[in-house]
């Protein structure tokens, strides 16, 4: 087990170890982001900008025209709520080759509370064009975007998690981080879509509701921009009836997304599960039971529905 924020430090260090042409900047929060490990690594490409969001994300636009692939780090709220002038008309809009790595996303922030869980960075981020879009679930699908996003000539956006989570992946996957990654071939036409750590809920309570007959498709999302728009269509086309999970609000997220592709193409019965407000201050898996979004809720969340 390990934070994907974690993984995101390690693979950051080995590539920037490798390649002189990356560069890290982060916010005054490196040790939280752990971009400090490639500041270890390459003290002389990294820069702390403090407590300057807007000025991280501005400088890192000139490093990026100046022909470096800048990474910045800090906590999602901070990254897509304060800075997304800057990367719409810095970032977006010129096409720069930012990297922008949002730690700490989600409910699972846990005691750091509402002002802290970044619950609408996905729908903001999508929203933006050009601007491409990942949320890995484990360890090692993260190093693979990680890698993606370093070789990928455009701005991107990674969301990343506090909590150390189980790994579905090994060292030895091959991944295409563009297309969706289907974990569990159910054969009852009921499909859960997810993404981020809510890939570990939904095998946990695929778990569950096999015990009790219900046997689900559960399909790993990384990619929310693009959007692997004919993977999903397959997997809409085996289905009757459809769930998206996320740990973001049900609006502009993948839900959203998955809803939009399926209006256009295949028509389907879709619930979304995932944030219809704000949490309070409390540890991250209390969080998450309390807004079923473990595995044993999300499982009663989906047998609730499908009754």
């Amino acid at each position: 087990m390990k934070a994907t924020r974690e993984a995101y430090g390690e693979e950051l260090a080995k590539l920037v170890a490798e390649n002189p042409k990356i560069v890290v900047l982060d916010a005054d929060l490196a040790g939280s982001t752990k971009s400090a490990m490639a500041g270890k690594v390459a003290p002389e490409r990294f820069f702390d900008m403090g407590i300057a969001e807007q000025d991280m994300i501005g400088t890192a636009a000139g490093l990026a025209a100046s022909g470096y692939i800048p990474f910045a780090s800090t906590f999602a709220m901070f990254a897509t709520g304060r800075c997304w002038e800057q990367i719409r008309n810095s970032v977006a809009y010129p096409h720069l080759n930012v990297k922008i790595a949002g730690s700490h996303a989600g409910i699972t922030v846990g005691e750091d509370g509402c002002s802290h869980q970044a619950i609408e960075d996905i729908a903001i981020m999508r929203a933006i064009t050009g601007l491409a879009v990942f949320c890995p679930c484990d360890q090692y699908e993260t190093k693979a975007v990680v890698d993606y996003a370093a070789a990928y000539d455009g701005p991107c956006y990674i969301r990343l998690g506090r909590s150390k989570v189980e790994d579905f992946y090994t060292p030895d996957t091959k991944f295409d981080i563009t297309k969706v990654n289907v974990l569990r071939h159910g054969h009852q036409k009921i499909s859960v879509f997810a993404t981020g750590l809510m890939v570990q809920s939904s095998m946990k309570a695929a778990d569950i509701l096999a015990k009790k007959g219900i046997d689900l498709t559960v399909v790993d999302v990384c990619s929310l921009k693009p959007a692997d728009e004919d993977g999903i269509v397959k997997v809409l086309e085996e289905s009757e009836k459809v769930f998206t999970v996320e740990e973001h609000s049900v609006i502009g997220g993948l839900g959203s997304l998955i809803s939009d592709i399926a209006s256009e193409s295949c028509p389907r019965f879709i619930h979304h599960i995932g944030m219809y407000g704000f949490a309070e201050s409390a540890a991250a898996d209390v969080l998450l039971h309390e807004y079923q979004l473990d595995g044993e809720g999300v499982a009663s969340q989906i047998e609730q529905f499908l009754l």
